[in-house]
């Protein structure tokens, strides 16, 4: 039984997000709860809220044991783009991309 939780256009670029997502991809449930906690990176405690809805949505929704849950799957897909102008020389403007994350975390049972 899988469960899934997914948080759309976080206000940081999937590059960032994907070195964290790779920290905890395959763990167990409380070691990736662990090492979100103590990783020094802006995207940690975001990873860590989609995470925990995870794991609320398993315990809720399909009554899994928590003790025997571990991140099945974790990605980040790129959203929207906030397109912002920065003002330089002789009237002209260079775009600002300001990008978007969708968070995507899977938690499934061991057998």
């Amino acid at each position: 039984m899988e469960t899934k939780a997914i948080a759309k256009t976080v206000r940081i670029a999937p590059r960032k997000v994907r070195l964290v997502i790779d920290l905890i991809r395959g763990k167990d449930v409380k070691e990736a709860q662990a090492i979100l906690m103590f990783t020094p990176r802006g995207a940690s405690p975001v990873v860590l809220k989609v995470l925990n809805s995870a794991i609320a949505n398993a315990e809720h929704n399909n009554g899994a044991n928590v003790e025997k849950l571990y991140v099945k799957e974790a990605y980040v897909n790129e959203g929207v783009r906030l397109k912002r102008m920065m003002p330089r020389a002789k009237g002209q403007g260079d775009l600002i991309q300001k990008r978007t994350s969708h968070i995507t975390v899977v938690v499934a049972e061991r057998e």
